[in-house]
């Protein structure tokens, strides 16, 4: 009997599972807040340098400055720029009387002495009180600091993905999704009260390797707690918890305009789901797999007792006879599963890759879109709605293979229209980010499906890594337009349509058995002879499995 039969004898989709997968899915929506948290944390004021004018300075002699209005002391003390606004990173060495004469006329030759904002900046504070980059200067040639921030997170993503999905095919999901419960809240509320921009970035890099912990460890306790025809519907479920973060936050972000007050409240509830994350059960799957069969028969049976199934749960015992798994050790294991399925490890990252690579390069640059950053988030969180629901029709119905490819597609094609239409620009980038949400939506059933149950969390991992480079990459794109504007855009485009191309060189796993094993994964060729050390790489024979009798 498959593990999927047991599932089903035990109740299926029951309460177990529903309350499960309600459970993870809450933590998930504050997610999205830390992930797109910089657009409001780290959000630009307009801002000009500080006028410096001398008190016994006067105009030109008749009388004070006193009797000038802000306006008038602005116009005489800093430059405009071609839009007539006050240049952000030069003020004027001396006062520029002349210009306070509406009737003045200078030729286009008048050079003006100017200077560096040797004496800081004035922040406009209307639409945001406090941001890192008003209490700490980011800004003219600091302004890179600000990116850096957002890519030592996304870095921290990326250090996760490889150390706790790793951790997590030895140790277990809960015990990891547990402590990351504890470390998110912890740093993230530590980033509130961060003295200087290097603890900052140091609490903000650990939020990162958090965040990648609770995504890897939800999806894979979802996946391997439902039944196969499950999974896309829950998938589903998990994305739009990551939606509905997003109208959190620019709700949350409207009320809340000091960085340092909204970084606490996106980081406190982690408190509370550390506490009840404790009373969750472990991935039978992945104990039975891993050897644990007496503790996964009483996960299964206490599966079943909630499920009103305790007469089937009490059918389960551990039965001696063999089943075929693989005994090789944790760093032969991506070896082998290079050997059996090639390079499909290879394609799926890819796609990872590029749709973390343009969401976050067209979900951080909202202040970019001369529109209203708090609407703009609410829009760019309301496209996902219909977006997944379309993936999920698709996935289900079509396959996932399909959704993926179209997805990416239609997302750098969007992109790639910001170029040549750059009045309908607001609407081309809500319908790609739209697309990249549903890719995203759709990445994660298809790579879980994808890997056996034995290496699902180092190949998630492995996904999870290329996606983080995407992400980390992002921010660092976007400061290439400085010397040529559409080249960001041509980036971020290019990559996901040549990643949806290469999509359709994937297997289709719609319909199909969650692999257990690596023997029971997709397979393109096996190797003529024995490698890896002069070992085969058969499976190796266990001498134990879960039954019903």
């Amino acid at each position: 009997m498959t593990f999927a039969d047991i599932l089903d004898n035990v109740g299926g989709m029951g309460r177990f599972q529903r309350m499960m997968v309600s459970f993870l899915a809450i933590p998930l929506m504050m997610l999205a807040s830390h992930n797109l948290l910089q657009n409001f944390t780290a959000g630009i004021p307009q801002h000009h340098c500080q006028i410096r004018i001398a008190s016994n300075a006067t105009r030109q002699g008749n009388g004070t400055m006193g009797n000038l209005g802000a306006n008038q002391l602005l116009r005489i003390s800093v430059p405009t720029d071609a839009n007539r606004r006050p240049e952000q990173c030069r003020r004027f060495t001396a006062p520029q009387w002349r210009f306070l004469d509406p009737n003045a006329t200078l030729s286009n030759e008048t050079v003006f002495d100017t200077e560096a904002c040797e004496d800081g900046w004035t922040y406009d504070r209307s639409l945001f009180s406090n941001t890192i980059v008003s209490e700490w200067n980011l800004v003219c040639e600091s302004r890179s600091l600000r990116q850096m921030a957002q890519s030592l997170y996304m870095a921290g993503v990326l250090i996760g993905s490889l150390l706790i999905g790793n951790l997590s095919d030895r140790f277990g999901r809960k015990s990891l999704i547990v402590w990351c419960y504890l470390q998110m809240g912890v740093a993230g509320a530590g980033t509130a009260f961060a003295p200087n921009f290097t603890i900052y970035c140091i609490l903000r890099f650990l939020c990162g390797m958090a965040m990648s912990g609770i995504s890897l460890n939800s999806v894979s306790l979802c996946m391997e707690w439902i039944p196969s025809k499950y999974r896309a519907i829950v998938g589903t479920t998990n994305g739009y918890s990551y939606t509905t973060g997003q109208f959190i936050l620019a709700g949350v972000a409207y009320l809340i305009r000091d960085w340092r007050w909204l970084q606490l409240a996106v980081s406190l509830p982690f408190f509370v789901f550390f506490l009840y994350s404790w009373f969750f059960v472990e991935s039978a799957r992945w104990l039975a797999i891993s050897g644990n069969h007496e503790k996964a028969v009483q996960g299964l049976k206490k599966a079943a007792w909630i499920n009103g199934k305790k007469e089937e749960g009490n059918k389960l015992s551990v039965e001696v006879r063999g089943i075929q798994i693989s005994s090789l050790p944790p760093r032969k294991i991506m070896a082998v599963l290079r050997a059996r399925v090639s390079s499909f490890p290879i394609l799926s990252s890819r796609s990872r890759f590029a749709t973390s690579f343009a969401y976050y390069g067209l979900a951080m640059d909202l202040q970019n879109f001369n529109f209203n950053i708090y609407l703009a988030q609410l829009v760019f969180g309301v496209v996902d709605i219909p977006s997944k629901f379309i993936s999920v029709i698709t996935i289900m119905y079509v396959g996932r293979r399909f959704s993926q490819a179209l997805s990416l597609i239609m997302a750098g094609v969007c992109i790639l229209a910001n170029i040549f239409v750059p009045t309908l620009r607001m609407i081309f980038a809500v319908v790609g980010k739209g697309s990249l949400a549903a890719s995203f939506n759709c990445a994660y059933i298809f790579s879980g499906e994808l890997f056996p149950t034995i290496i699902r969390q180092s190949g998630m991992g492995l996904g999870g890594t290329m996606a983080r480079i995407g992400s980390m990459a992002a921010p660092l794109v976007r400061m290439s337009g400085e010397f040529f504007p559409p080249l960001p855009l041509i980036i971020y485009g290019a990559a996901p349509i040549l990643s949806g191309i290469l999509t359709c060189f994937l297997p289709e796993t719609r319909n199909t058995p969650l692999p257990e094993t690596i023997e029971q994964g997709p397979k393109k060729s096996l190797p003529s002879r024995c490698v890896l050390q002069s070992r085969c790489i058969g499976p190796q024979p266990y001498n134990r499995k879960i039954s019903l009798i």
